[in-house]
């Protein structure tokens, strides 16, 4: 491997604060109507997904994209077919606005065969090697390296391709998330790091975790370009992707900060007592949905008729998922150590739980005696 020397060229942090759309909602009827049915999608298949889990057909731990709706379809905009893109575990979402069959995604959930990710990874684990979404991951900070490493990947064969790797903003105080920015500034690596700052770590607020609380400020440390945006607006959210996704693609990598609201706890099972009740009022109100259908029909761009149609086009897909992934078989036990290395390992076990690693001795017939 040819030897790689560190950055020469200083770039700076932005210290752009939060940042509105720009573009005028008629710029593109089109795009907009499709940003929003996304939205849409999004939101009623994470709503159906809520209500398996309490119907036990969803088990382990469920995280819903629920609030972050048009962060996550204005990232996925900024991004081509080609592009990588790594999750952490709130990634139902991604999967769809990654143009993954909703109906796998939904088998997933359910821990069917006929999941994206064959059944046996459930809600935290989607992947889908032709969409090139390499992965949700349960461990806190554990896609950032594996993104890194992509990137250094791309750079190495000399392609085109970007990373993109989003995470919480709890992510952000692990020493991953150091080691990957700093790698990734020296070697000049095709990556975009997402943080979705939805203002709490589980339950515990940015400003009682993080010593500098504006988290696109920890670019400057490794001298990586950053930003803060508004997360709750697609058009603002896909304008800035767009420019950190293209910053990306000359070979710097740059630090996204998008700012959200979580409008339910951190999972299905956390009730959020933690806040405060006007605090969840407020919530409804910054609604990222309900504020987009009324920009759009302000603007002129959705009436009350279409808006109603989308709806309900949305309840029906999530309603088809569910249904598709009841009417999905389990996994057979047999493939329960498919997909546990890439390629044949020696002394590879595929005990199942609870068999002996060897046979038994025989229990002798005498009782015991010479």
């Amino acid at each position: 491997m040819a030897t790689r020397t560190p950055r020469k060229t200083t770039s700076r942090s932005t210290t752009t604060p939060r940042k509105k759309a720009a573009s005028s909602p008629k710029k593109d009827s089109k795009q907009l109507l499709d940003f929003y049915r996304q939205m849409m999608d999004i939101r009623r298949f994470e709503e159906r997904a809520s209500r398996a889990y309490t119907q036990a057909l969803v088990g382990g731990y469920c995280h819903l994209n629920l609030g972050e709706e048009a962060a996550v379809v204005g990232l996925m905009a900024a991004l081509k077919p080609t592009d990588y893109l790594f999750t952490n575990y709130r990634e139902h979402g991604y999967a769809l606005a990654r143009d993954i069959d909703p109906n796998q995604v939904m088998a997933e959930l359910y821990g069917r065969s006929d999941g994206v990710s064959k059944g046996w990874g459930g809600s935290m684990h989607m992947f889908d090697i032709e969409k090139r979404l390499l992965g949700g991951y349960g461990i806190v900070g554990g896609q950032i390296p594996l993104a890194t490493g992509v990137a250094l990947g791309i750079d190495y064969r000399g392609e085109k391709d970007v990373v993109m790797c989003t995470m919480g903003d709890g992510t952000t105080n692990i020493g991953a998330f150091h080691e990957s920015l700093n790698i990734a500034a020296l070697w000049n690596l095709p990556c975009v790091f997402v943080i979705i700052n939805n203002g709490l770590g589980m339950g515990t607020t940015v400003e009682k975790a993080s010593a500098e609380p504006e988290l696109y400020k920890r670019g400057a440390a490794y001298r990586m370009e950053a930003e803060r945006v508004d997360g709750l607006d697609p058009v603002a959210v896909f304008d800035a992707a767009k420019r950190a996704v293209a910053s990306a693609r000359k070979g710097k990598p740059f630090l996204l900060e998008v700012m959200v609201e979580r409008l339910k706890g951190h999972s299905v099972v956390d009730p959020a007592k933690y806040r405060d009740p006007k605090e969840v009022e407020k919530l409804k109100l910054n609604d990222p949905v309900v504020t987009f259908a009324a920009k759009l029909k302000k603007d002129g761009v959705l009436d009350d008729d279409e808006i109603k149609k989308i709806d309900e086009s949305a309840k029906k897909l999530a309603a088809d998922a569910a249904k598709f992934a009841e009417d999905s078989p389990h996994p057979d036990v047999s493939t329960l150590f498919d997909y546990t290395y890439a390629t044949p390992v020696p002394n590879d076990s595929r005990r199942l739980p609870g068999e002996h690693l060897f046979e038994p001795a025989p229990f002798p017939t005498n009782g015991g005696r010479a």
